[in-house]
């Protein structure tokens, strides 16, 4: 049985996820492990595509790009909380 070129994309897909886990988990510094979230949420959204189109159900795409703006924020978010302590301040003033 021969699989797909989409199924071995998927399969690859996963596999970066699981390398990506690691870093996320194993660090060194918190922006490592920050980076390795994002990585991680860019993954998740190509794997909703890939979901999408090897079903056939365009509507995988619309949570993908949802999923995709979550993930942006998020890391701003975090981000900025890491940098200024907390997400009220305008910035340009360090604490």
């Amino acid at each position: 049985m021969e699989m797909a070129p989409l199924g071995i994309a998927t399969l690859a897909v996963l596999a970066a996820m699981g390398i990506t886990l690691i870093r996320a988990l194993r660090g060194p510094t918190v922006y490592d492990r920050v980076l390795a979230v994002n990585s991680f949420g860019t993954l998740t959204v190509t794997v909703l595509a890939l979901h999408g189109f090897l079903t056939d159900r365009p509507e995988f795409l619309d949570i993908a790009m949802l999923y995709a703006l979550i993930n942006f924020i998020g890391t701003v978010a975090v981000l900025k909380f890491f940098e200024y302590g907390n997400l009220g301040t305008a910035g340009g003033t360090r604490e």
